[in-house]
């Protein structure tokens, strides 16, 4: 259990450290261009992604996550005690990541974000990336296809959503921790969690529908 535990903190740290990180590499050399910053963003994330599934998801199934381990609870495939490690381990990771990307950019270490995300739409985009999630992760025959499918429904979702897709309630709470390109207001942060929860929810019911669950990822 300590070996999941740890693959699932150092997964979440090291996603959330490329996400805010590239985030504020990408804004310091964009000149102010924010289409660019949010390409180059994008393409550390799904990279670094990739990867980490490709690298951990033999050891713990990559959630990285608590709307991936909330829906493997449901679908039984994880219990109930595994999922309550799971969820902490993931938040610790996600605001570990801030830290250290804020700590590799010289910045304060914890500053809280004022980029001010909300609103319906933006809620909106984030149910629809995340139950987005859910149907390409447990559809996912393998790890091996979760390490391009996953990365690939991102990519996506980053430019098509008009919340860039955060798409998990940890990485929102890590991110409100850095007033960078990549954060989120304090504030915002958990009308963002809400509409997480309920994409899962809404991604674990069209499973139901279109596919027997396989592995989380």
């Amino acid at each position: 259990m300590h070996r999941l535990v740890l693959a699932e903190a150092l997964g979440a740290l090291l996603l959330t450290a490329a996400v805010v990180g590239s985030g504020i590499m990408g804004e310091r050399l964009a000149g102010g261009n924010a289409a660019v910053t949010l390409l180059a963003n994008t393409a550390a994330t799904v990279t670094v992604l990739a990867a980490l599934i490709a690298m951990l998801g033999p050891i713990s199934g990559t959630h990285f996550n608590p709307v991936i381990t909330l829906v493997a609870l449901f679908n039984r495939q994880i219990s109930a005690s595994r999922s309550v490690a799971y969820v902490i381990a993931q938040v610790a990771g996600c605001c570990a990541g801030a830290v250290l990307a804020n700590a590799m950019f010289e910045l304060p270490l914890v500053h809280a974000s004022t980029h001010v995300r909300t609103g319906g739409a933006q809620w909106l985009a984030e149910f629809v990336a995340t139950a987005g999630l859910v149907l390409i992760a447990f559809t996912s025959p393998s790890i091996r296809e979760a390490a391009w499918r996953v990365p690939a429904w991102i990519a996506g979702a980053y430019w098509f959503t008009s919340s860039t897709s955060f798409a998990n309630p940890a990485i929102s709470i890590g991110r409100s921790l850095s007033d960078t390109f990549a954060g989120i207001r304090p504030v915002d942060a958990p009308g963002f969690m809400l509409a997480e929860l309920a994409g899962g929810v809404a991604g674990a019911l069209l499973l139901r529908v279109f596919a027997e669950p396989k592995a989380a990822t």
